[in-house]
């Protein structure tokens, strides 16, 4: 098939052009950056131009037979300003509105959009997935706005909305900043490491990508993470043995929250979700556990 692939050049986007190329598929990447060429896999058609504004690149995506739509603003990256807090929201909602509309009008048959396990909330210890209503907070909102801005896309297309968890990979995202203190022999939990994080292996990310792009059964909500949802502090305490390091040295809530401000919502935020529908429709993790995952990320960094 033919995949149109927004957010192209980022972490995911990058990874999921080079699978889907590997996989005889053909690919369209849009991007804003003059230097996508230098950074995404030889074989992809490259465009460029912004999802959320109008251009020549929705003739494209008309043509084309799917759609993943990865677009969006970095959301750990800085603190949250006022103007922070609308890109973030209008690079997902404006563009996936405009991707949508097309898709509704006679464009790709399948659209898997973005999402994230944000749509959650901070929920403690409550177990969930796919079938758990959204929670509280800004990140919370925007996912839900994110959701219902691809939502017309469900009139004539199968539609997957990818809640992504924390993906972790070498070559970006969270594991560097996670990894750095270890390897100062600075590491630990953050607070008191009781609240869960939601991971996934780039390579699960990527693959689950192609799972809900290629099996008709795939639709709705999709959350994209590993079955063994952790504590922060049992993540700590995973990177601390993989690379040989303490996990002792614990960072104060409070130092966090006074260091990323409000951006503690995303870094604090307690998310026990599991992958329900991957796991009932017979997708099997390559890493389901975290310390294989680290073992085998960490062995490619170093």
């Amino acid at each position: 098939m033919h995949v149109f692939v927004t957010g192209a050049t980022g972490l995911i986007g990058r990874a999921v052009c080079g699978a889907l190329l590997g996989a005889g598929h053909a690919v369209t990447a849009l991007s804003r950056s003059r230097g996508a060429g230098r950074v995404l896999p030889a074989g992809t058609r490259i465009l460029r131009g912004d999802p959320a504004q109008p251009g020549g690149w929705e003739e494209a995506l008309a043509g084309c037979d799917a759609c993943v739509n990865l677009a969006g603003e970095p959301i750990v990256e800085g603190r949250w300003t006022a103007t922070k807090k609308v890109r973030i929201r209008e690079s997902r909602v404006r563009a996936t509105e405009r991707i949508a509309a097309i898709v509704r009008a006679g464009g790709p048959r399948v659209l898997v959009s973005g999402s994230a396990v944000g749509y959650y909330g901070s929920r403690g210890d409550e177990l969930l997935d796919e079938r758990s209503p959204a929670g509280e907070g800004f990140l919370a909102d925007v996912c839900r706005e994110w959701e219902a801005a691809a939502a017309p896309a469900a009139a004539r297309a199968r539609l997957v909305l990818l809640r992504t968890g924390i993906v972790l990979s070498p070559e970006g995202g969270a594991l560097p900043k996670l990894v750095r203190p270890f390897r100062l022999f600075a590491g630990g939990p953050l607070g008191k490491g009781d609240f869960w994080m939601p991971w996934v292996h780039l390579h699960d990310e990527v693959a689950l990508v192609r799972f809900a792009l290629e099996d008709a059964r795939v639709e709705g909500p999709l959350a994209a993470c590993a079955p063994e949802p952790v504590r922060n502090r049992d993540l700590a305490r995973a990177i601390g043995k993989v690379l040989g390091r303490p996990s002792l040295l614990a960072a104060p809530e409070l130092a966090v929250r006074l260091a990323v401000g409000e951006a503690a919502e995303a870094v604090l935020a307690s998310q026990r979700v599991v992958p329900r529908k991957a796991l009932d429709l017979g997708y099997r993790f390559r890493f389901p556990t975290l310390e294989p995952a680290l073992r085998e990320l960490l062995r490619r960094a170093a």
